[in-house]
């Protein structure tokens, strides 16, 4: 497996949207993902051979990056493409002149949460309740790295 990252094209953005919906629920929709491509966002896009397997929203302003979203299709997940897309988003925040690189994850996805601290993300704070769940209200965990 030799995965390639690449910017997003118009072209992609329905394998995207389809990728978003498979992988878990509150995805990010087709409209979203054009206006991400057209708004100001680098839309990364991890794929095999001539197959997208995953993608990547990445915002810069000024000195500050933050990841919007990364998801990998659910065929591929655990097979490590997450950390690599992860350390090619790291490559384009630096790129973009950004010296710290800020996310939210939800504090329910322990996947999420070990990648992120593997890679040296420290947890920087709370938004309390921010999501909605099937049971209620879950929060979001805000972390930061340094680039």
């Amino acid at each position: 497996m030799n995965p390639q990252f690449r910017p997003a094209t118009d072209a992609d953005t329905e394998r995207l949207a389809a990728i978003a919906a498979g992988a878990r629920d509150g995805a990010w929709t087709r409209g979203q993902i054009a206006g991400s491509l057209h708004g100001g966002s680098q839309v990364l896009v991890a794929q095999i051979d001539a197959d997208i397997v995953g993608f990547a929203v990445l915002q810069t302003v000024l000195d500050d990056a933050e990841l919007h979203d990364i998801v990998i299709a659910r065929d591929w997940q655990r097979r490590g493409l997450g950390r690599q897309l992860l350390d090619t988003v790291l490559a384009a925040a630096r790129t973009a002149g950004a010296t710290r690189l800020l996310l939210e994850v939800r504090a329910g996805n322990g996947a999420a949460l070990a990648l992120y601290t593997a890679r040296g993300f420290v947890r920087c704070g709370v938004r309390r309740d921010y999501y909605r769940t099937d049971n209620g209200r879950e929060d979001a965990i805000l972390m930061e790295i340094a680039l």
